[in-house]
Order: structure tokens, then C-alpha cells, then sequence
């Protein structure tokens, strides 16, 4: 992920950045509102954090301003604590308000709330140009739609909802072809085969484990 960062205070900026990059996060750094929206303009990030009483360019219209060209979830983090400047925000489209002062644990665990709660409104599975879009029920390569059967799709599906986990061909067996089915391991084997191939340079994500099946390996640092 990559997260701009808006404050008009050096220490606040180090301290929120010094935390993201703990956890993995790629993070920029604007110090008024102003800077943030011409950043926007030529960046795409996937969370911005922005702060409310700045020079040149405060958070309410540096928010309103990139809500007009971009749709990239805000958390607004503020000193102001008033219900009025809370409501504001949200009807600004803001997805999340912390006050100062602040837990920096607390922010990254709101920031991953937010992380999860649009995963769920997007339906869509994103690594790299690898792109399974579900209310679309179809993968796309490098923008190119892949032409998978629906047993291929059904079992990509499957392995990247348990990404990162090893599956045997007996579960994969099960949840993808029911247990009413009379196939065997070599089933699995076939059909992982054929996405594979159908997935081009991306079939590498699945692994094989020995004596056990297969696994959707991705980590977030291959972003």
C-alpha cells in the first residue's frame, strides 16, 4: 500500500511514517493541503491520512478538492475534537476521524479497518496485474481478460481466499468440485495445470507443496 501523509507538523509526519514503514507500507509525505492535492494529481495512493488546520490549503478542501478527481479512502486525524468538524468530514466523504493526540497503534489498526472494509465493497482480489473481479466474475491479466473455464475460475477464487495457506487436493477436491464427486488428485493436478497456464507470467503464484497440494503464495512486499 501506498499512503500519503498530510500534516503540516515534521514530527507528526516522522512519527505516522516511522510506524507505516513497520508494517510495510510505502509512504509520502505532503506538509499542507495544497501539496497534497498536486501529489494526488500525479500519484495514485491507496489511503490518505490528512490532517485539518494547515497552511495555503486546510484538510476540509484539500479533501473536497481530491474527492473531486480521485476516489482514495481519507482518514482525517485532527486536534479538533468538536461533533461539528467530525460530522463535516464525514459528509465530506471521509472514511475514518482520530483526534490528537494519538495512538500510532491505534491509526495503523484503523487504517487496516478501512483497508478491509473497501476490499469487501470492491469485490475485486488485486496482485500486481493479477485481478479477479467477482461481482464481474472475471480475471483479468495485465488488462487483458483470461479466458477461464468456470471450474478454473471457481479454483483461482478458492486458492486466493486462502492465499498464503496451504490447501490439499482433497479440500480443493471438496470445496471446489462437492462431495458428491467421483474424481480423483488427478483432477486437481489437470485443472491447476490449465490456470496456470492461462494465468501467463502470474503462474507462479501457485505453489506446489509436496506430498500435500497447493498454496496461493503472495506477499505484500511483491506490490
Amino acid at each position: 500500500m501506498n499512503i500519503l501523509v498530510c500534516d503540516d507538523e515534521a514530527l507528526i509526519r516522522e512519527v505516522i511514517k516511522e510506524y507505516l514503514v513497520l508494517e510495510g507500507y510505502q509512504v509520502s509525505e505532503a506538509e499542507n493541503g495544497y501539496l497534497a492535492l498536486e501529489l494526488v494529481k500525479e500519484n495514485d495512493y491507496d489511503l490518505i491520512i490528512m490532517d485539518i488546520m494547515m497552511p495555503k490549503m486546510d484538510g476540509y478542501q484539500a479533501v473536497k478538492e481530491i474527492k473531486n478527481i480521485k476516489d482514495i479512502p481519507i482518514l482525517m486525524l485532527s486536534a479538533r475534537a468538536e461533533e461539528f468538524d467530525k460530522l463535516l468530514g464525514f459528509e465530506l466523504g471521509i472514511d475514518d476521524y482520530v483526534t490528537k493526540p494519538f495512538s500510532p497503534k491505534e491509526l495503523v489498526a484503523r487504517i487496516k479497518a478501512i483497508t478491509k472494509r473497501k476490499e469487501k465493497i470492491s469485490n475485486n482480489y488485486v496482485f500486481g496485474g493479477l485481478i479477479l473481479d467477482d461481482s464481474a466474475h472475471e480475471v483479468t491479466i495485465d488488462g487483458v481478460k483470461a479466458n477461464l473455464t468456470p471450474k478454473e475460475y471457481e479454483l483461482l477464487k478458492y486458492l486466493i481466499e486462502n492465499k498464503n495457506i496451504a490447501l490439499s487436493r482433497e479440500q480443493l477436491l471438496t470445496n471446489i468440485w462437492g462431495y458428491d464427486f467421483y474424481g480423483d488428485d488427478r483432477t486437481v493436478d489437470t485443472h491447476v495445470k490449465t490456470l496456470r497456464n492461462n494465468l501467463g507470467k502470474y503462474r507462479d503464484f501457485i505453489t506446489t507443496i509436496r506430498k500435500v497440494g497447493y498454496k496461493f503464495e503472495y506477499k505484500e512486499e511483491n506490490e
